[in-house]
């Protein structure tokens, strides 16, 4: 019930009085009793045995506020405007990822969540593109963000997005000085950044431990929302080991979702637990709206602390690199990789030329385990991965058609032009719910695809048929079914259609750039 439906039922309740026995005073009809109308006694507070562990805990996360709060900061950029800004927009609400932030929530309706970075609403964004386009002068812009200082001697993590483009950086303390910036080295691939301030005896915090992170702890986000300067929310550890929700699927994932409110603004800003220790740097919200919806996201110290540890030392990171589009392996499509459980990262694609094509991994490996440590998953592998250097060699257990293989890959530079792909999950038409094409030069050229890819590109999907259910799109290209390569739109459909009635297909797409094991299920009946 919200709160004016309880207004109006406690308007419309009938007040029954209440008749106190009294004495009478003698030829007259006074009533001893309260009268009516009168105000009530006003009730006693409850006693600190009733309510002391409530008390308790204001008062630990009072300490734990103001431990942590002097050392955020404010981080304000000004920014040269970048005219592939101006060219790549599209007139949708959609620009580069260094807008996003305010444009998506804005104007891409309410139905679908869009993720958004936290820079503030003074970020002049949303007006520049919207407004005409008649600027030819160079134009600037402003942003907001957050900060945290981990050494005394003043170096401070932010957001690469936070800071990028940047040609002034301030930095506000909660105290109200203000210092100018200057940056040590962001990033981009991790979103992370490292600026510095002058100075000595700054407040900082020390770094936490990620990996120790349960779903259901406590946590606190610090930052400074649309410009609400210093702010704390508290909330839980919703989720760990989120996957990267980004276009770009190179970066690695393994985010903290948190219910603690976060809001634009607040990138960079500190997560920290019970102990006021840092354990991750707040990047993005996922949001129905632009604003806080209950998911709020941030980067694991696992990632955040080697990177900026880095980036302090040598001012760049350089990403160890593999060659393979993975994805993860689901109850649903281990059974078709002779996978007992579903755990590992299955590759669905090997780069030519790649330090993994080198090394001999193939399309349908199953990455087990990396230098004899476990892989659950297509996104801790990436993780682990873009934590080596080049020139790295690791070693990488792999299950291929039921046996295990050892495969040594030294690794080369993610930096030097090279996609690490990562999945973000994973002419029948009646019985799949796919319409299917040869793919054709024209239709190649249409779709970007490169030379390399065969098979058969997707012209429609029926809603609801097992081809939607599974993602499938107009303008992907199978490459296989059931790991068995196809060369055109007849070749899919012969294979789809001469499988036994109720059994699953496992299909190689290609779409965006990156190749992806999707299982259909077929309809009932």
């Amino acid at each position: 019930m919200n709160l004016k439906l309880v207004q109006s039922s406690l308007t419309r309740r009938i007040v029954v009085p209440v008749i106190a026995a009294g004495a009478l005073i003698a030829g007259g009809a006074w009533s001893l009793a309260r009268p009516a109308n009168a105000a009530a006694p006003a009730a006693a507070p409850l006693d600190e045995s009733s309510v002391g562990p409530l008390l308790s805990l204001d008062q630990a996360m009072e300490t734990l506020a103001a431990r942590v709060t002097p050392a955020v900061v404010n981080v304000t950029v000004t920014a040269k405007v970048k005219q592939q800004r101006i060219s790549q927009f599209n007139g949708n609400g959609q620009g580069d990822d260094d807008n996003q932030g305010q444009d998506q929530g804005q104007d891409q309706g309410q139905d679908q969540p869009q993720m958004q970075q936290f820079f503030g609403q003074n970020s002049p964004f949303g007006q520049f593109f919207h407004g005409p386009m008649q600027q030819q002068q160079p134009a600037y812009e402003h942003g907001l963000g957050s900060g945290v200082i981990i050494s005394p001697d003043g170096y401070i993590v932010t957001n690469n997005h936070v800071i990028d483009g940047a040609t002034d950086i301030h930095v506000t303390m909660s105290n109200r000085e203000v210092y100018p910036a200057k940056l040590i080295g962001a990033d981009p691939l991790t979103d992370l950044a490292v600026i510095k301030i002058e100075g000595r005896g700054f407040p900082s915090i020390p770094w936490g431990d990620s990996t120790k992170l349960e779903p259901g702890q406590t946590v606190l986000a610090f930052g400074n929302p649309y410009g609400f300067q210093f702010s704390v929310t508290r909330g839980i550890v919703s989720a760990l080991n989120r996957p990267n929700p980004e276009s770009d699927r190179r970066k690695p994932g393994q985010f903290i979702q948190t219910d603690a409110a976060i809001n634009q603004g607040n990138s960079g800003g500190a997560l920290v637990d019970a102990r006021g220790e840092l354990i991750g740097i707040n990047t993005f919200l996922y949001s129905p709206n632009g604003a806080f919806a209950g998911m709020g996201f941030a980067i694991p110290t696992q990632i955040a602390q080697p990177t900026v540890s880095t980036l302090m030392r040598d001012g760049k990171v350089r990403h160890g690199y593999i060659g393979i589009s993975i994805e993860d392996v689901t109850p649903q499509n281990a059974k078709f990789f002779d996978v007992k459980k579903a755990v590992g990262a299955l590759v669905s694609d090997v780069t030519p030329d790649s330090p993994g094509s080198k090394a001999g991994l193939k399309s349908g490996d199953v990455i087990t385990e990396l230098n004899g440590k476990p892989v659950s998953d297509a996104g801790e592998l990436q993780m682990e991965t873009s934590q080596k250097q080049p020139g790295d060699t690791i070693h990488l257990s792999v299950i291929r058609d039921g046996k295990i293989v050892e495969v040594p890959v030294t690794l080369e530079s993610a930096n030097s032009g090279h996609e690490e792909v990562v999945a973000q999950n994973g002419n029948d038409k009646g019985r799949w719910g796919v319409g299917l094409a040869d793919l054709t030069p024209d239709v190649r050229q249409q779709i970007e695809a490169p030379a390399s890819v065969h098979g058969a590109v997707i012209q429609n999907v029926r809603e609801g048929s097992p081809a939607d259910n599974a993602g499938l799109q107009r303008g992907d290209i199978i490459i296989s079914v059931n790991r068995k390569p196809v060369a055109s739109a007849s070749d899919v459909a012969q294979q789809l259609s001469g499988l036994p009635a109720g059994q699953d297909a496992l299909v190689l797409v290609w779409s965006n750039g990156a190749s992806t094991f999707r299982v259909l299920h077929p309809s009932e009946g």
